[in-house]
């Protein structure tokens, strides 16, 4: 029942509390947190609800996971990202550190497939995977405005079939959008030689992005340098990828618990009761 829904999770979440003070009034804590649930009030992410006090205990929402230029590492991703949609979360990737189509392999002396083959890999198997795991997996998938394979990447969901598994967003820069502005060429870059492989029209770049997004809903933007600006930690690494709808910029193997608040629940007489939300905002984050 919904009660023992929210009993079992209030429980879980509120026994964690004596890790960071060991004189907490646990049974106090369950019983703030069953009443949120309860009055809909606050409501954790779905991973809480379904794994909280079960045996898998993955409580996170979202993930982001590298792709870096190797086939070990790709297919690494690939196996991380199945085990994360079969607890019920999603994954964000940046596919931009991958090389362009019909670059070399060294190892092999055959040419490279490109950044939008290996989506494909992960759109079969995120689609696999909704089969048999708690439910259907979200990815999303950010390739940046410079990377020589970005003309695929911003029309591969065109024909409405392709990548269904996945949100797509073009990694914009500050540099771009300026080139947007005044006109003229764009460089693309192959990141494995940090070179430029050829250029085209910004204006036209962009326009291709703005009829795809309109016609399919993707791809969407993400601002890599506005994220940069407003990065809390830039110590900690460079923010290249989101969760799948696109809230949290995060880095390698960092996760989100994402919450909700159930604004209807705090209002007081026709207005906000704003310290009963702050409350409630407070509690939730705690």
């Amino acid at each position: 029942t919904p009660k023992e829904l929210f009993r079992r999770v209030a429980r879980t979440v509120a026994s964690v509390e004596t890790r960071f003070d060991p004189g907490a009034d646990v049974k106090a804590l369950e019983e703030d947190f069953f009443a949120l649930m309860s009055n809909t009030e606050f409501m954790p992410n779905t991973p809480t609800l379904m794994n909280a006090g079960a045996p898998l205990g993955q409580l996170s929402a979202c993930f982001v996971l590298p792709v870096e230029d190797s086939i070990v590492d790709i297919f690494d991703s690939l196996k991380n990202m199945a085990v994360i949609h079969q607890s019920g979360g999603g994954t964000g990737f940046s596919f931009s550190h991958l090389r362009p189509k019909g670059d070399m392999v060294r190892s092999t002396k055959g040419v490279a497939s490109g950044p939008v083959s290996f989506m494909k890999i992960f759109d079969v198997a995120t689609g696999v995977m909704k089969q048999g795991g708690k439910r259907r997996g979200a990815n999303m998938g950010i390739l940046n405005c410079d990377h020589a394979d970005i003309g695929e990447f911003v029309a591969a969901k065109g024909d409405g079939v392709t990548l269904s598994n996945f949100n797509i967003s073009v990694g914009a820069t500050d540099a771009f959008m300026e080139a947007v502005a005044r006109g003229g060429s764009w460089p693309l870059i192959n990141p494995r030689t940090g070179k430029e492989a050829r250029s085209v029209d910004a204006r036209g770049l962009f326009d291709m992005i703005v009829n795809n997004a309109w016609r399919v809903g993707d791809p969407g933007l993400i601002f890599l340098d506005e994220i940069g600006r407003r990065n809390p930690t830039p110590h900690l690494g460079k923010l290249e990828a989101t969760n799948p709808c696109g809230e949290l910029p995060l880095l390698p193997y960092e996760s989100c618990n994402l919450g909700s608040i159930n604004l209807s629940r705090m209002i007081a007489e026709s207005r906000v009761d704003w310290q009963k939300l702050a409350k409630t905002v407070q509690f939730g984050i705690h």
